[in-house]
């Protein structure tokens, strides 16, 4: 299971940010429309640690300091091998489903733009991803971050199981 990662002060200055995508809503109530606007961000140290955050209010940088906010909140640790992820994964949220494979040094990140921007930020620079399924921005966002807290190294596995690194190899 991917750890929560709370980011210190020195750590959150660190942070890149990046706007994901920006909705603008409407609610008719009895005195006409009212419009707000929902932002999906994304925080990472391109060093293994990502979060992604959803901030809605009237107006649009508000809306983004809330989402930088909350991806801050929701931040999680997620395990590498070396420039890709160690092991190939499913993210699932909703109907969005998101396939994300390792790849060889000099791949680079092959994915739509969506995940590309949150696998950058994690610091992970060598990897394969496919959205299935949904392409709704929500469901892709938190698929990749469900998919991202799946992933284990070895030695993870290793210490989940009681036995060593060579047995878990084989």
């Amino acid at each position: 299971m991917a750890k929560k990662f709370v980011p210190t002060a020195a750590v959150a200055e660190e942070l890149e940010e990046q706007l994901v995508a920006l909705n603008r809503v409407s609610k008719t109530v009895k005195g006409g429309r009212v419009a707000r606007f929902a932002a999906i961000m994304v925080v990472g140290d391109r060093n293994g640690h990502v979060g992604v955050g959803l901030g809605k209010a009237a107006e649009v940088p508000e809306a983004i300091r809330k989402g930088i906010e909350d991806a801050k909140k929701n931040m999680i640790s997620v395990s590498l091998k070396g420039t890709t992820i160690p092991h190939e994964v499913i993210g699932e949220y909703g109907a969005g489903r998101v396939l994300i494979k390792p790849a060889a040094e000099g791949t680079g990140v092959i994915a739509g733009n969506k995940v590309r921007m949150i696998l950058e930020l994690a610091g992970i620079s060598n990897v394969r991803a496919k959205c299935l399924r949904s392409n709704n921005p929500t469901n892709v966002v938190k698929a990749t971050i469900e998919g991202l807290k799946e992933l284990r190294t070895v030695e993870e596995v290793a210490e989940i199981r009681g036995i060593s690194v060579d047995q878990v190899k084989g």
